[in-house]
């Protein structure tokens, strides 16, 4: 490998981090690690209808009255506290 494919292959992974949120970089931590995938998770179920349906029949909730509550969960309060994570 050169140098130069070492110095492209940085600058694609720090212009993806730069991009979207949940790929992470050098400086974050356990806990805002866990806080992205739990808020990545979340809106994944919101986001696809079958998931979304099949935690509602799980539930015997409405798939709307699921949604909601997906979507009023107060991220990063799953754990028990950020010190547990250093």
């Amino acid at each position: 490998m050169q140098a130069s494919d070492r110095f492209n292959i940085n600058s694609q992974l720090e212009h993806l981090q730069a991009k979207y949120v949940g790929t992470g970089h050098a400086d974050l931590n356990r806990f805002e690690w866990a806080v992205n995938i739990q808020r990545d998770s979340y809106a994944s179920y919101v986001g696809h209808y079958p998931m979304l349906a099949f935690f509602a029949l799980a539930e015997n909730e409405s798939i709307g009255r699921e949604r909601y509550n997906f979507m009023q969960v107060p991220f990063g309060t799953a754990f028990p506290n950020e010190e547990f994570f250093v």
